[in-house]
């Protein structure tokens, strides 16, 4: 997209989300629903409600329940909200989108690409509202940012550039490397889930490094995936953005801590739990903005008439407990640019 057209996409968004709907208050005494299928970054490891949800949830769940409080949706008083995880694994979105559609709900937020394509299958009336979906347009989930048509809208996740991004920020937290493993998965779902353009190359080259693909279709191939990139003697470890990763993190992160490989990940859950480094687009402003998609649609408004917008805040995160343990020193010019800095 030219960036002409990314400014006009964006004045738009802000002009129609913010201007107001002819019905401006809530229906007395009705009960929302909402169906919320996701991937990665929510699927609950404490208790759950009856409808599968999180009672408290990480940070992403509270600031996606924050932004429905700030419209007046309230959980339990006036809205109900289902939830299904297919927990990175793509075959298991179209069913769950079948039950969420058969339950009726007044509006579904997704948050990955394969959700969203599943849910456009299985219903062409209940209004979607996404989140994590890189190139929403490319990948024909919607005609265009500004003004998206059918029953889809929301936000979407990072730009292709921003995984340039990453290796840009690993090569500067090792300048010494030259050899980059890439942890790629291929997916399950009709395409790529990780994203490796070939900007990325050029990239590479920029940067005085060579990229050694794995590409790992199940949990079973991590062991001989990095015991390949020992072999290979690969310096770090540039793990390519996935929701199929999201549950498998603890396992990644372990065993680049044997192999001794600093990475860089695709957010922040990876970084508390002992991961290096991460960039991502800030999760809790996006899914707080959600909120305010759902008050639209729920007035009134239709989905394909609401802006998609683009992400505007990007976050840096460095855990120097794991540095400390790589023996890794850390860019001092790195440092003063994080976000968030885990000691």
């Amino acid at each position: 997209m030219k960036a002409g057209e990314v400014a006009l996409s964006v004045i738009l968004a802000l002009t129609l989300l913010a201007a107001p709907l002819p019905s401006d208050a809530q229906q007395p005494g009705k009960v929302y629903r909402i169906g919320f299928l996701s991937g990665n970054m929510f699927a609950p490891t404490e208790e759950i409600h009856p409808e599968k949800c999180p009672i408290t949830g990480n940070p992403n769940w509270q600031a996606f329940v924050a932004g429905l409080r700030d419209h007046g949706y309230i959980p339990g008083q006036n809205l109900v909200i289902e939830c299904r995880w297919t927990e990175g694994r793509a075959q298991r979105a179209p069913g769950f989108a079948a039950e969420l559609v058969d339950l009726r709900p007044d509006l579904i937020v997704a948050t990955n690409t394969y959700s969203v394509r599943a849910l456009k299958q299985a219903t062409s009336v209940i209004p979607i509202v996404m989140t994590g979906v890189i190139n929403p347009v490319e990948r024909g989930l919607v005609a265009n940012l500004a003004r998206p048509g059918g029953t889809v809208t929301g936000l979407t996740d990072a730009p292709m550039e921003m995984e340039g991004k990453r290796l840009q920020l690993l090569k500067e937290a090792i300048p010494t490397a030259t050899r980059v493993a890439v942890l790629s998965h291929p997916g399950g779902g009709g395409e790529p889930e990780t994203l490796f353009p070939r900007e990325w190359e050029a990239t590479a080259r920029a940067l005085g490094v060579s990229l050694q693909v794995y590409d790992v279709r199940d949990p079973a191939e991590f062991v001989g995936a990095f015991a390949a990139m020992t072999t290979a003697r690969a310096e770090a470890l540039f793990v390519a953005a996935a929701p199929f990763w999201y549950p498998q993190r603890h396992r990644i992160i372990e065993l680049a801590a044997q192999g001794r490989l600093p990475a860089i990940y695709q957010s922040r859950d990876f970084v508390t739990a002992g991961g290096l480094m991460a960039y991502e687009v800030s999760q809790s402003a996006i899914l707080r903005r959600v909120g305010l998609y759902v008050d639209k649609i729920f007035k009134g408004a239709n989905a394909g008439d609401l802006p998609v917008e683009q992400p505007t805040k990007f976050d840096l995160l460095i855990n120097l407990k794991t540095a400390k343990a790589l023996g890794l020193t850390i860019p001092q010019s790195l440092l003063m640019r994080a976000d968030e800095v885990i000691e």
